[in-house]
């Protein structure tokens, strides 16, 4: 299974609210093995176990298929589907939005659903401590697939990819380079040397707009990254602060911060979401 697999011993931390998050001290996952020379890490092992989640809720909640006279499960997923079209449509356009609402129903859901799998028992708290020299390293078995920045990055690259894939096949490469660095004086307003001047000035101002969108992926990751970094380190000191409280109160500390993460996990999905729709409809609302 790997050499970094020859732990000294397993270590179980449960106490307090059942979870208590382990030090997120690295932006990447730590190893745990390999499969076919790939190696794996716990951010990894956690977002497969997790889709895995997803998939098999989303087709329970449907059942065997959508029905006339909607069950429980129908009728939420329905809902989800309802407040995505709602809210995004407007933004990006009728046509767009129907090519990209599965991207963005997946964008939604799954970093959702990552963002709150650090505050479940056990995740970032069971583990094992490595042997390494005189000295013990913690690793979690799972750790919340958001708070490695590799994940945020992977995240960010595809919705980068789709802007392209969108952009190019609603509003087109014409569009876009006119957008981006035609000039937009009206001729009639303006005089013929100063409308000409104005190519130069609005190309200078497209090639600031390459800039800005290429640190979306920055921008994007490291927003994600960030939010949920800081998170599981602000959870981790304050259950070392619950620590001095007699143990019927620890755990008063950390419950305010479990619902502020939760919280904070919603806004970060549908933000994350939001921008992602915000940049293709940016382009193709136009078109429209």
């Amino acid at each position: 299974m790997g050499k970094a697999l020859k732990f000294s011993a397993v270590l179980l931390y449960a106490q307090y609210l059942g979870a208590a998050p382990a030090e997120a001290a690295t932006a990447k996952g730590e190893y745990l093995f390999d499969i076919f020379g790939i190696p794996v890490t716990n951010s990894m092992l956690t977002t497969w176990i997790f889709t895995i989640v997803i998939i098999a809720l989303f087709r329970f909640m449907i059942g065997g298929g959508a029905k006339l006279v909607p069950s429980t499960g129908q009728l939420v997923v329905e809902k989800i589907v309802e407040f995505t079209r709602n809210t995004f449509e407007p933004i990006m356009g009728e046509k767009a939005f129907r090519g990209a609402f599965p991207l963005l129903l997946g964008f939604f859901c799954y970093i959702l659903i990552m963002n709150w799998s650090g505050l479940l028992p056990g995740v970032g708290s069971v583990g094992f401590d490595e042997a390494k020299g005189s000295s013990h390293e913690f690793v979690p078995l799972l750790r919340p697939a958001n708070t490695d920045l590799n994940t945020t990055l992977a995240l960010a690259i595809i919705s980068f990819c789709a802007w392209i894939y969108f952009v190019w096949k609603y509003a087109g490469p014409k569009h876009f380079l006119m957008d981006t660095f035609g000039n937009k004086a009206n001729p009639a307003e303006v005089a013929k040397p100063i409308y000409i001047a104005l190519f130069a000035v609005f190309f200078a101002v497209g090639c600031i707009d390459i800039i800005s969108i290429i640190m979306r992926l920055l921008s994007l990751s490291f927003r994600l990254f960030g939010n949920n970094f800081g998170g599981e380190v602000l959870l981790e000191n304050m259950h070392k602060m619950a620590l001095s409280l007699p143990r019927v109160f620890s755990w008063t500390i950390p419950l305010p911060f479990y619902l502020l993460e939760m919280l904070i996990g919603l806004i970060q999905a549908f933000l994350f979401t939001l921008l992602t729709a915000v940049y293709i409809g940016l382009l193709t609302k136009e078109q429209e």
